[in-house]
């Protein structure tokens, strides 16, 4: 009998279950008798197995799954036999008796790796509701780009014809209305485009932030006078800048896009004066973006952020799509951003970023 500290392969194991706790799929390691070595949290909560109890047990006793016609699943996959070819197994629906469906799929580690005997399998968990909610959003995304996509394109495509059809028909002046019609349109599936893009990026982790020095009240004055040349009266807008500020290494495309979103929201959704604060705070500078609107209910704060959101359950234009996008980009600076009433009614979006150098992440 060996007696003193752990042995290699012990210590091995225990670092394998560490790594895998910090996973945020369930994750059920086996050795090569079938005997599972390594439970991790997530496992625990999709399952309900405690795992002090279940390591060293046999891996189908632990995991009793049935498929959809109630047939146990470790005979038909053959963790150990089979092909000595198979790497692993694709993500089907299991069940456990008495629990909610599981997403599971198996992967078999062999030695040597090709055509080996089969030293560990690995069994990934997921919970099925993630993947409704994942199919949801999927067929909300499709929907809400159909619709977007069909106006627009529904409007181009019937003044180029009647441009080419009739050409002779028509004035200068009522080409040129046709036309700007037409240029509006295909801006707006230009916009709809780039933030699906982002999005994508925000969602896989892809986005990049470029910095350099911005001056945020000089781009928040940047943003104001872009509306008003774009026909909004400009007592409507009110820029306050409250204290000296830090340095700011930002991007500053990002922060246009984030100040842009914030600004058409409030004008949208608001009424009254759209009022833009920028104050220092104790670790970088902070942007708040006040209407005199209706405001946000306590209740809806925590959704307002979630893509597809648009307030009180009304269509107003727009993707849904803006505030997801501004949360992303707010955070890939290593800021955060949150939604209040604000001082004198309305609601109040506020974003803070952390002052850094053209290093900082």
């Amino acid at each position: 009998m060996v007696r003193g500290g752990p042995t290699h392969r012990q210590s091995a194991d225990a670092a394998c279950l560490i790594e895998v706790d910090d996973l945020p799929d369930g994750v059920v390691v086996a050795d090569e008798r079938g005997r599972v070595i390594a439970f991790n949290q997530a496992a625990c909560r999709l399952t309900g197995a405690d795992r002090e109890a279940v390591v060293g047990g046999h891996l189908p006793d632990v995991l009793p799954f049935r498929d959809n016609d109630g047939r146990d699943w470790w005979k038909w996959l053959d963790a150990y036999g089979g092909l000595r070819i198979r790497s692993r197994q694709p993500e089907c629906s299991l069940y456990l008796p008495g629990r909610h469906e599981l997403l599971v799929s198996a992967r078999f580690v062999r030695s040597p790796a090709r055509s080996g005997d089969v030293v560990r399998v690995v069994i990934t968990l997921r919970g099925a509701a993630a993947r409704a909610r994942l199919e949801r959003s999927r067929a909300d995304l499709v929907s809400t780009v159909a619709h977007e996509l069909r106006s627009p394109l529904t409007s181009v495509k019937g003044f180029t014809a009647t441009l080419l059809a009739k050409w002779g028909r028509f004035t200068d002046d009522q080409k040129r209305v046709m036309l700007e019609t037409v240029n509006a349109d295909a801006d707006r599936v230009t916009r709809l485009i780039t933030e699906l893009l982002d999005v994508s990026r925000i969602e896989s982790g892809r986005l990049q932030v470029h910095r350099q020095v911005v001056d945020v009240p000089a781009r928040a004055r940047k943003i104001i006078e872009g509306r008003v040349a774009a026909g909004e009266p400009e007592d409507r807008f009110r820029l306050e800048v409250l204290g000296d500020l830090p340095e700011m290494w930002l991007d500053q495309d990002k922060i246009d896009q984030v100040l842009g979103n914030l600004l058409e929201n409030a004008v949208r959704h608001g009424r009254g004066t759209v009022t833009i604060v920028v104050e220092p705070v104790e670790w970088g500078v902070a942007v708040s973006v006040r209407d005199q609107g209706e405001g946000v209910a306590p209740e809806l704060a925590s959704r307002v952020f979630r893509q597809f959101w648009r307030g009180n359950g009304r269509r107003r234009g727009g993707t849904g799509l803006g505030l997801f996008i501004v949360k992303g980009l707010v955070e890939a600076h290593g800021g955060t951003i949150t939604v209040q009433r604000a001082p004198g009614g309305g609601a109040e979006f506020r974003f803070t970023m952390p002052a850094g150098t053209p290093d900082f992440a």
